[in-house]
């Protein structure tokens, strides 16, 4: 099977806003919510996708397609953490090959240096078989990336990314079962300018050996990412970098963008999937995947259908092909199985779960001085939008909704006792900003988030008439939670000991 290069597409289930486009359009991100580094591989004509999911579990979230444009969560690469692994679980890359798929995978082992790893599957929606660590070299190897040459399998990775020197994209043949290396390893591409370089995908295409990577910087508010591309006649190179680079960059809608794979329609036309932040409020989506045709221009080079400024609205790459608005998501925990959405901050605590029946049990075993509760969350994927639940069981644990980056850096909003309270934790300072008395054993709650950071807090007796908490500010500013490489996710949460679990009978976000 051909190679494809694509990116993971996530669709939290929030409300999508899709603004109107016109017949024969769709609009950018295709997968929703903070999924980073995207890879697809197409397998006849379903495609799939995975990328980063950082410090939330399960690990890698999973993606199908049959139009590129909607895309459905499946599953994870892994349920349970590799043995070798700490955390970190970036830039996994998908790879088809002997009726496997192979996922290359980035991750701290338990010293805190990153490596690569490789895991196996028979199908793309089902778990991996982890075989450990694949490439090791120097202070980190990440942002693996493996393809084809003359039918012998080669994989190439970032280096040098934390020694005062220029980053080198490295390459070394793989085995015929693609889970070792052989050989010399060898450089293929270096950062002269100290621009950075990572993120890269390779294909062959006419006379060219064609490398497309990031350069800037990948992460947080101050982002500025962009595409770059570089050819050669031969694999090993020495290859030139394009004058006009870079190729795709942000500008207006589209703050910045990088960091993704290329995949073939079945009629060879290739469309190159990346993550993007978008600005304003829509920022604290994180890095979302956006979808862009790449093409090769008379001169011989890659460039984009549309231009080189990633553009949110698109021409579909299928006749017929409609976008749909994703779903309300609700949860109604019938289901004995957490629906694929569901993750957790697995460094902070081991989150337990009992669900069906109409009731999920949550609570959790907190870990490295973690004083701030079990989290389950989903990602969001839009700056204006609202979540609730009912907490059915009374005790003396906080439980109810969370708007959470870390353990040190949240807001949770839950029934105490015969309290509902609002508590701040910012930079690990806890600070209890909103307390009252209520007399309903089984309150409903919800928070409205406007412009992806500021919030509101409301309860009520019956799910109908809903009522400020008396005392606080209407809305309170959440900005700080943005991490380097990730931002907050709406959830439940569980703050007390195991003994003393929190109970819900719903969840929604909308």
């Amino acid at each position: 099977m051909k190679k494809t290069i694509f990116t993971i597409a996530c669709s939290l289930v929030c409300i999508c806003g899709m603004h109107g486009q016109p017949k024969g359009f769709f609009n950018n991100p295709v997968i929703g919510g903070d999924v980073a580094d995207p890879s697809i591989i197409r397998i006849g004509e379903t495609y799939y996708a995975t990328g980063t999911s950082s410090e939330w579990a399960p690990f890698y979230p999973v993606f199908t397609s049959t139009d590129l444009v909607n895309w459905k969560q499946t599953g994870h690469i892994f349920n349970k953490q590799p043995e070798w692994t700490l955390s970190s679980f970036w830039a996994p890359e998908l790879f088809y090959h002997n009726n496997k798929v192979y996922a290359y995978y980035t991750a701290r082992n338990l010293n805190g240096i990153s490596y690569i790893g490789v895991a196996t599957s028979d199908n793309p929606t089902e778990e991996f078989t982890d075989h450990g660590v694949l490439v090791k070299f120097g202070k980190e190897a990440i942002d693996a990336f493996v393809f084809y040459d003359n039918g012998e399998l080669y994989i190439s990775w970032k280096a040098y990314g934390l020694d005062n020197r220029p980053i080198e994209l490295l390459c070394s043949k793989l085995s015929a079962d693609g889970l070792h290396l052989e050989g010399e390893i060898f450089t293929l591409l270096r950062d002269d300018e100290r621009i950075g370089m990572e993120g890269q995908c390779h294909f062959k295409k006419g006379d060219y050996y064609y490398i497309v990577y990031s350069t800037n910087n990948c992460c947080g508010p101050q982002s500025d990412y962009q595409v770059a591309v570089a050819r050669a006649k031969s694999l090993k190179g020495p290859y030139e970098k394009y004058e006009g680079n870079p190729i795709l960059h942000g500008r207006g809608d589209i703050q910045s963008c990088g960091h993704g794979t290329m995949t073939t329609t079945p009629d060879g036309r290739m469309f190159y999937l990346c993550h993007a932040y978008l600005t304003d409020g829509n920022f604290y989506a994180g890095r979302q995947p956006v979808l862009q045709e790449m093409i090769i221009g008379n001169d011989g080079w890659v460039h984009f259908k549309t231009g080189a400024t990633a553009q949110i609205q698109q021409p579909v790459p299928f006749a017929g092909t409609v976008q749909k608005q994703a779903a309300i998501f609700k949860d109604t925990f019938k289901d004995k199985k957490l629906k694929a959405e569901w993750s957790w901050n697995y460094p902070y605590a081991n989150v337990s779960t009992k669900t069906g029946n109409g009731k999920l049990t949550l609570s959790g075993l907190m870990k490295e001085n973690n004083k701030n509760g079990s989290a389950l969350c989903l990602r969001s994927i839009k700056k204006d939008y609202e979540f609730e639940t009912r907490v059915i069981n009374h005790n003396n644990s906080l439980k109810g909704l969370t708007l959470y980056g870390d353990d040190k850096t949240l807001v949770a909003f839950g029934c105490k006792d015969d309290k509902l309270l609002i508590k701040e934790i910012i930079d690990g300072k806890e600070n209890i900003v909103g307390e009252i008395s209520i007399s309903v054993s089984s309150p409903y709650l919800k928070i409205e988030v406007n412009e992806g950071t500021q919030c509101s807090f409301l309860w009520s007796k019956d799910g109908k008439k809903w009522n400020l908490v008396d005392g606080i500010t209407p809305k309170r500013d959440y900005s700080k939670q943005v991490r380097w490489d990730r931002v907050a996710r709406p959830g439940l949460i569980h703050c007390g000991v195991q003994e003393q679990p929190a109970e819900f009978s719903y969840f929604s976000c909308y």
